[in-house]
């Protein structure tokens, strides 16, 4: 079982190999992937890292959350589950055309 890890406040200059090898000196890295803008490609400066154990994962946290990389403290911990946004694709908005009765 792979235990996925949110990286936040990393250098906007960070890309995903970079990740796989600081969090790779802690255990085996199942995957890194540093989150980017899809119009721009510019990092978002947050990304996530899967490690291959829970003990792992626990000595990356240790390790890296408030390490200093160019000047910007990480923060790293658990990564959560994802939440449904409201207002996607799809969805009524407010102030759209039509169904407004006068």
């Amino acid at each position: 079982m792979e235990h996925k890890l949110y990286v936040g406040n990393l250098p906007y200059t960070m890309r995903d190999d970079d990740l796989q090898q600081h969090f790779a000196r802690f255990g085996e890295v199942i995957s890194a992937k540093v989150m980017v803008d899809r119009d721009t490609g510019r990092s978002k400066g947050f990304g996530f890292v899967e490690m291959r154990s829970a003990e792992e994962a626990q000595a990356a946290i240790r390790g890296m959350n408030g390490q200093s990389f160019d000047g910007r403290a990480l923060v790293v911990n658990e990564a959560r589950p994802r939440e449904e946004r409201p207002g996607g694709f799809g969805g009524e908005r407010s102030g759209s055309r039509g169904r407004r009765s006068h």
